[in-house]
């Protein structure tokens, strides 16, 4: 079993996403914006967080930044779920630990645990 934490505005794909994780007997939390996620994510301690980037208050990028400040978010897996084509990331996003970018309209939910199970070994 994984924690998993989804931090994504649109509460529709990350619903999609929590039925996917947990029917597959994970702990998945979920937060809709980068200031939230960023609480979560303190307390949560996931192994795998899959990440939307255009979010309000709080970008995913913003908050990838600041977890990446802080000794318990140094290491965390972090899957960028985005709607943005690759090459408009900003680089500094990769520079930041993300194991992959998948745009989601290119993969089904099956596809994306399949990608998490695989970053976590398993």
């Amino acid at each position: 079993m994984a924690k998993i934490a989804i931090i994504e505005d649109d509460q529709a794909i990350a619903q999609m996403y929590r039925f996917k994780f947990e029917a597959e007997g994970d702990h998945v939390e979920s937060a809709e914006n980068g200031r939230l996620g960023l609480e979560l994510v303190e307390k949560f301690k996931p192994d795998m967080i899959l990440l939307d980037l255009m979010m309000p208050e709080m970008t995913g990028e913003e908050m990838l930044a600041e977890m990446r400040k802080q000794p318990w978010g140094e290491k965390i897996k972090v899957i960028v779920l985005t709607n943005r084509g690759e090459q408009e990331i900003p680089p500094q996003v990769k520079e930041l630990g993300v194991l992959a970018v998948i745009l989601k309209a290119d993969m089904t939910p099956r596809q994306v645990a399949q990608v998490v199970r695989e970053q976590l070994g398993r």
